[in-house]
């Protein structure tokens, strides 16, 4: 692994302007997430929140600006090398391997941490997820909803990720499943793993992040703490309907 600039920070874009054919996604956003620390990225549908989180991945490059780790730049890097500085993505659509058991799932994604001091292991994952070691020999697709997206999160944690990005973790799941889901991010920020987080609970997205970052029509149009945000009811009102 490159060695690390300590005084960058851990994941930064820089001017991105990111397209899908013609359409014109991000308008030069530039964000960055410091070591250990918590964003919400927060916005209307149809703003580009996830195109920047596949940006920042590698899985969509962009027409311009860069995106650095560590302050070495990964813009042309492959997604897989991005993942290996200590990048991890669970994505809306969860993307676990359904003709795999649950077990298997996680086998194929534990691997040590980047410093090579392995943290999360299979063990402590269903330890965490107690609905997923019951469920160890079930398929993907045999799983609920719920238990899909624990295991999506239990993949991801077991890359031992610098930072993990969630998003829409909470999306369509029943409300005590989306308490669990919370508590495990909360227990994911306590232990020191940055967090980049797209969900509709406006609340609970300001109540957990450290900083807030609204996108409207691919540009920010805000950028501060909870507490700023939650001081300016017409900012919210304006940009996320609440």
């Amino acid at each position: 692994m490159p060695a690390v600039a300590t005084d960058a920070a851990l994941l930064e874009g820089q001017g991105l302007d990111t397209y899908y054919g013609q359409s014109h996604v991000l308008r030069g956003v530039s964000l960055s997430i410091a070591r250990g620390e918590t964003v919400g990225l927060m916005g209307r549908n149809g703003m580009g929140k996830t195109t920047l989180m596949r940006t920042l991945m590698g899985l969509v490059r962009p027409r311009s600006g860069r995106v650095l780790v560590d302050g070495s730049d990964v813009t042309q890097a492959p997604t897989f090398v991005i993942a290996r500085r200590g990048l991890a993505y669970v994505p809306e659509g969860r993307g676990i391997f359904a003709n795999l058991s649950v077990a298997e799932n996680l086998a194929i994604a534990e691997r040590a941490s980047p410093d090579g001091h392995p943290r999360w292991t299979s063990a402590r994952v269903l330890e965490l997820f107690p609905r997923l070691a019951e469920r160890r020999n079930n398929r993907g697709d045999q799983l609920s909803g719920g238990e899909q997206q624990m295991l999506a999160i239990g993949r991801a944690l077991l890359a031992n990720p610098r930072l993990i990005m969630l998003d829409e973790a909470t999306e369509g799941l029943a409300p005590i499943i989306r308490d669990e889901i919370w508590s495990t991010i909360r227990l994911i920020r306590n232990s020191g793993v940055a967090t980049l987080i797209v969900d509709k609970s406006v609340a609970k997205v300001t109540d957990i992040a450290d900083r807030i970052v609204i996108l409207v029509k691919g540009e920010i149009v805000f950028e501060g703490k909870s507490a700023a945000l939650k001081a300016d009811p017409e900012m919210m009102h304006r940009h996320l309907g609440v």
